[in-house]
């Protein structure tokens, strides 16, 4: 990007050094006048005898080399500048939007381990996972990354599986538990045996889809380069019959007088309007998006988002906020308000999650002095003295354990029971919470002719059901991890029209592949991950679903206002080119009219920017 704008930079200074000496001595212009034209458009002519090698002959660096190589001949040097010059311009704003796309994806390189504690006898070697084999023993410490897929045989921990299914909430582990290599092992030691080697790992194919999706992923072809294809042979072929036939078929015309035309007509032919309005019109459709936190990555995602007819969703940061409230309260014997307070007292050593939730929800200060004697149970709960009465707060199998009866109830989250003196105290229930404009969103991405919407997510069929029940979702698939997801994606891009294009949403590392995979991926910028980001195509930076609505409204206009822009460009274009093949309008009146409609075009691209009711 430097190189091109310091080559642009410096040959309009050439340019506008060629002009000013021009004023006042003949000497060493045209020289200068060539040096300027080689720095401007030496890459065009080099892509130009590179496609002509290859066999791709017709396009536009050819339509450019050809036309402004014709003005340099006919004594037009300026113009065949110019010409080159904002062609240029055009491609650089092209350029910036497109290699901005798509970065590396290397920070999802974090959730690949690094090392793994390989038991031998009683000697334990930290050694490469790749040298782990099936039926080895390894050690996993609290805070250690899970180096392999493998099956728990001693010990009890909590595993952080964000990372792969993207669900805040830890999952208890205890012997014959299945572990997956990406996750974090919380807070106990556990020895693991490994059911699969490395390559064959959980990590090492979510690192593999993301390569594998990204290649099978296709720019969409620009619209300049698909008219050239016609626009340029057919520019040619009738300038050389130009040139030729007059002159041979009629007496008294001849050869200088309709070359000169010839060359003319090239000059004319060239599609400034097109070549600076269409990405100039793309740009500022990008940069009115930006303006209402929407980032798109490029003319050629903004063009496929406007045909999106399936959007797919993921949950947990997406359309919930992914952060664990309180839902409901439900006493038994006591008031709701009793049952909060002992139960966060009882929690109140804990880092859990779910005990940072219940502390949140009471909302006042712990006086540790009124607990004592508080024993966690591993994957089951806690068990305290709060005021002189026995707390139990933790799932069914603490109540099981101490032989309770509960209340046995099903709802779409986490239930925490308590028992006060080893009597049933009721439950409390705490869910991710629905973000305020997701509803917002699925209604006016109706509004925008989405003939689909549907959500995957690694979360609990109940809970998965109950958010896309309240949003009106048109079909919902849980319990997926990545490779999942990706084949659900897979599936439901079969489903689309030819011309259809399908957008993933989604926040977390676990979703980088799908991003990849999809159309058009959209990631949610505020809080998702860096994988997710860098692998989308489109990053809503407020977190906000709505923007998606507004997202593909922006792109609708622009590419609305970048077809107005063509017929515009190519109707009037072919209008000058008539009347310059007949010698009506002269050198001058055609460069007059091209520029003019080079004007109009962008004028009316700067409308893009105007997003303020989208």
């Amino acid at each position: 990007m430097k190189k091109r704008l310091w080559r642009i930079i410096t040959g309009a200074v050439l340019f506008a050094a060629s002009i000013i000496i021009e004023f006042y001595t003949d000497w060493f212009v045209i020289p200068l006048y060539l040096i300027s034209y080689i720095v401007v458009g030496g890459d065009v002519l080099l892509r130009a005898c590179r496609n002509i090698v290859k066999g791709k002959v017709f396009d536009e660096n050819f339509l450019m080399a050809f036309a402004t190589i014709g003005a340099m001949f006919i004594a037009e040097y300026p113009e065949a500048i110019a010409v080159m010059l904002f062609y240029q311009i055009g491609e650089l704003f092209q350029d910036y939007a497109v290699d901005k796309s798509r970065k590396s994806i290397s920070s999802l390189m974090d959730i690949r381990p690094d090392y793994a504690n390989l038991k031998r006898g009683e000697e334990i070697r930290r050694v490469d996972p790749d040298e782990v084999r099936i039926g080895d023993i390894i050690i996993i410490k609290a805070g250690e990354r899970v180096p392999l897929d493998g099956k728990v045989i001693e010990g009890r921990s909590m595993l952080d599986t964000s990372a792969l299914t993207g669900e805040s909430v830890p999952r208890e582990i205890e012997p014959g538990s299945e572990v997956l290599s990406g996750c974090i092992n919380i807070n106990g030691l556990i020895s693991v045996e490994v059911t699969k080697e490395y390559d064959e790992s959980t990590v090492s194919k979510i690192l593999d889809l993301v390569e594998n999706a990204s290649s099978k992923k296709s720019r969409s072809e620009r619209f300049i380069t698909k008219f050239a294809a016609y626009y340029t042979p057919v520019v040619v072929i009738t300038a050389v019959f130009l040139a030729i036939i007059p002159p041979l078929a009629f007496r008294g015309e001849t050869f200088s007088e309709w070359i000169y035309r010839a060359l003319s007509f090239l000059v004319v032919s060239c599609p400034c309007a097109l070549v600076i309005s269409v990405p100039l019109t793309f740009f500022g459709g990008i940069g009115g998006a930006s303006r209402k936190g929407i980032l798109v990555k490029g003319g050629n995602h903004m063009e496929a988002l406007a045909k999106t007819e399936i959007l797919v969703f993921d949950k947990t940061g997406t359309l919930t906020k992914g952060v664990f409230n309180v839902q409901k309260i439900q006493p038994e014997g006591i008031t709701g308000e009793e049952l909060l307070e002992l139960v966060a007292y009882a929690e109140s050593y804990s880092s859990h999650p779910i005990s940072n939730s219940l502390r949140q929800a009471f909302g006042k200060d712990i006086d540790r002095s009124r607990i004592s004697d508080v024993e966690e149970v591993l994957g089951h709960g806690v068990i305290a003295t709060v005021d002189g009465k026995k707390v139990m707060a933790g799932n069914v199998k603490l109540m099981d354990m101490m032989n309770i009866d509960y209340n046995d109830t099903e709802h779409a989250g986490t239930i925490v029971h308590a028992a006060v003196d080893n009597k049933y105290a009721g439950y409390i229930v705490i869910a991710d919470e629905v973000k305020e404009d997701s509803g917002q969103a699925i209604k006016d991405l109706r509004q925008a002719n989405i003939k689909q919407i549907i959500m995957l997510t690694g979360d609990s069929e109940v809970a998965a059901s109950k958010v896309a029940e309240e949003l009106g979702i048109d079909k919902v698939y849980s319990e997926l991890l990545p490779g999942d997801k990706v084949e659900k994606v897979e599936e439901l891009l079969s489903r689309k029209s030819e011309n259809g294009k399908l957008a993933f949403a989604g926040d977390g590392i676990n979703d980088a592949p799908v991003l990849a995979r999809a159309d058009i991926g959209i990631a949610m910028g505020g809080l998702g991950s860096d994988a997710a980001i860098e692998a989308a195509d489109v990053v809503i930076m407020t977190d906000e679903p709505s923007k998606i609505a507004s997202a593909i409204n922006i792109s609708k206009m622009t590419i609305g206002i970048a077809w107005q822009n063509i017929v515009m460009a190519i109707g009037i274009k072919v209008v000058i080119l008539a009347l310059s093949a007949f010698g009506i309008t002269g050198m001058w009146a055609a460069i007059f009219g091209d520029v003019g409609v080079t004007i109009l075009a962008v004028l009316n691209s700067f409308r893009a920017l105007d997003v303020k009711n989208l």
